[in-house]
């Protein structure tokens, strides 16, 4: 009875525009009769008024036949100020018609993919072996569906108004290049040109380079060998549990001593600079997460093959665990929807992007940020002070969230996915739109909130069942914390846990506070504000701390120097 309401109201509104329109078409009417044309004009307004009868049109005719002009010119000022009120109506109910639309073809895609599992269960189950199958966790294949579909920005710089903010983002950073040539015009009397802050920041490529490749090569052989050696002799193993841990353990002393402590040891030991240390931690994460992935996805195939007394172990090919290793994603498959060709053009335009991202963030730290730190790191530490320092680091720190999302996961992700021809590009969702931290948390990163749901999540619920909801979300919030709290401290070279702070104490609050059931547009405003104070706290506190260190070095710094904040107590030393 709603569809049909809502359809009826729908039929309205376009019935009242189309009833504007052709008042607006009998004005021009009009003023082809005033200026002299014999030209008939047949507007939907004529043919309507010629099936009606005489009496109904005779208000608009005057004595001598000819047309009120004055009638239809007050006619289509009424009709345009009613336009108006349904407009709003109007957008709203064609954004909700499309929005079912949509949704009702992923439903029907996604029961198309998953009807293939009906032959599992056969008509003569009974009841109990129902429930019991339901208990059971899901195939790898009735996890993620992967499907073709472009990724949202994509879609929307085809609109012209976002594409204007697009464009509002290159002129600012024209104002930016601007701002920095004319000041070091003035102060040197010259132009500076050089680039010394990316220059330090990315230096000792050849090490970076060396330990990725090592750590690559690494993780191609080890989990893939590992577990086609654990597959080929389970079937006919007398010891299977045995088998089975001892190959565990060794792929987890892999996973820890040979992906987690080797390439940390080499970035704290080679004095790795900060954007050098990121490049090695985030693909020693990368590997870490894929390698399991791999492992959780196709362990339970052959479990199941053994059960069916299948003649054949299904081991997947050493190409496809490659492709995935490349891959956009962090779930493993077989195969992936692919697309016919690859754009090369559009490749190159996301790299340049990239590139532009990255000078982007150098004039945003050069202009916003470094002439602020050093000096603000020489005072005494104050309340007003503070407040200042979060404030001013507001602008930078929201820029830069933009430029990561941006650079990362739409243009780095995109240009992998065409080169690879993957063509499920939903690597983020509509986050800003986000009225509940909860939303927020799965639309940011879709890859990674995959990852994270689906083994980590669901896995700790088939481990300790479905009443523990609580303490599953409490452990992914945990481990997602400790990781990037793990990756600053490495990659800074001083342990301030500001983010595994703000991670588990308010965005654990607020994922329960601004959950699912908050809709409206204050809440994405209150959604907002809270994200521009937090990436101030974070651009502020970690600045600080990181010119602490450089203005108080200490000679012999024990593990416990490392962890103590250092720029709560720097001034009392200068």
């Amino acid at each position: 009875m709603q569809l049909l309401s809502g359809q009826a109201e729908y039929k309205d509104l376009l019935r009242k525009l189309l009833f504007l329109w052709a008042a607006m078409a009998g004005e021009d009417c009009v003023r082809k009769r005033q200026s002299g044309s014999t030209t008939t004009c047949k507007t939907p307004e004529n043919e309507e008024m010629q099936r009606r009868p005489e009496t109904e049109r005779s208000f608009q005719n005057s004595s001598n036949g000819r047309v009120d002009v004055d009638h239809v010119i007050t006619r289509k000022m009424q009709l345009i100020a009613e336009a108006e009120q349904l407009k709003p109506a109007f957008m709203k109910e064609v954004d909700s018609h499309f929005t079912e639309f949509v949704n009702s073809l992923v439903a029907k895609s996604a029961l198309l993919d998953s009807s293939s599992s009906a032959s599992l269960f056969p008509a003569s189950c009974s009841e109990k072996e129902l429930h019991k199958a339901k208990t059971l966790r899901a195939p790898p294949e009735h996890g993620k569906i992967f499907t073709a579909r472009r990724s949202l920005l994509d879609e929307l710089f085809e609109v012209s108004h976002i594409r204007t903010i697009y464009h509002m983002f290159i002129a600012l950073l024209i104002v930016f290049i601007l701002s920095t040539l004319l000041v070091d015009f003035i102060d040197e009397g010259r132009l500076v040109l050089g680039f010394d802050l990316l220059v330090f920041v990315f230096g000792k490529f050849p090490v970076v380079f060396c330990t990725w490749l090592c750590m690559f090569c690494a993780t191609v052989t080890v989990p893939y060998n590992l577990f086609v050696w654990w597959a080929q002799g389970y079937y006919s193993s007398s010891h299977r549990v045995i088998r089975s841990l001892f190959y565990g353990m060794l792929f987890t002393l892999f996973q820890t001593a040979g992906l987690g402590f080797g390439p940390t040891y080499i970035a704290v030991s080679y004095a790795l600079p900060p954007a050098s240390r990121f490049i090695v931690i985030l693909e020693q994460v990368r590997l870490v997460m894929k390698a399991h992935s791999f492992i959780r996805e196709n362990v339970p195939r052959v479990l199941a093959s053994v059960k069916d007394k299948s003649s054949t172990v299904p081991i997947p090919r050493i190409s496809q665990y490659l492709y995935f290793l490349f891959a956009p994603t962090l779930i493993y498959r077989d195969n992936y929807p692919r697309n016919p060709m690859i754009r090369w053009g559009y490749v190159a335009t996301k790299f340049a992007q990239v590139l532009g991202s990255l000078f982007y963030a150098y004039y945003i730290f050069v202009r916003l940020c470094i002439p602020q730190f050093p000096n603000g790191s020489q005072e005494t530490f104050n309340l007003r002070g503070l407040v200042l320092c979060i404030f001013n680091s507001i602008l930078p720190g929201v820029l830069i969230l933009f430029l990561v999302f941006f650079a990362f996961l739409h243009c780095w992700l995109n240009a992998f996915a065409e080169m690879l021809r993957f063509a499920d590009r939903m690597f983020y969702k509509d986050w800003w739109n986000s009225t509940s931290y909860a939303n927020y948390y799965r639309t940011w990163n879709v890859v990674v909130h995959d990852w994270l749901y689906y083994y980590a999540y669901r896995d700790f619920l088939w481990f300790f069942g479905k009443k523990f909801k609580a303490a599953a979300m409490l452990s992914v919030f945990t481990v997602s914390a400790a990781v990037h709290e793990y990756v600053l401290s490495i990659c800074f070279g001083y342990c301030y846990p500001v983010l595994f702070c703000l991670f588990t104490c308010f965005g654990m609050v607020f994922n329960f506070i601004l959950n699912d059931r908050r809709k409206g547009p204050i809440w994405n405003v209150i959604m907002w504000t809270s994200l521009f104070l937090g990436q101030g706290v974070i651009i502020c506190l970690y600045s600080q701390e990181w010119y602490a260190r450089q203005y108080c070095p200490m000679e012999n710094p024990t593990f416990l120097d490392y962890l103590k904040p250092r720029s709560w107590s720097c001034h009392m030393k200068m």
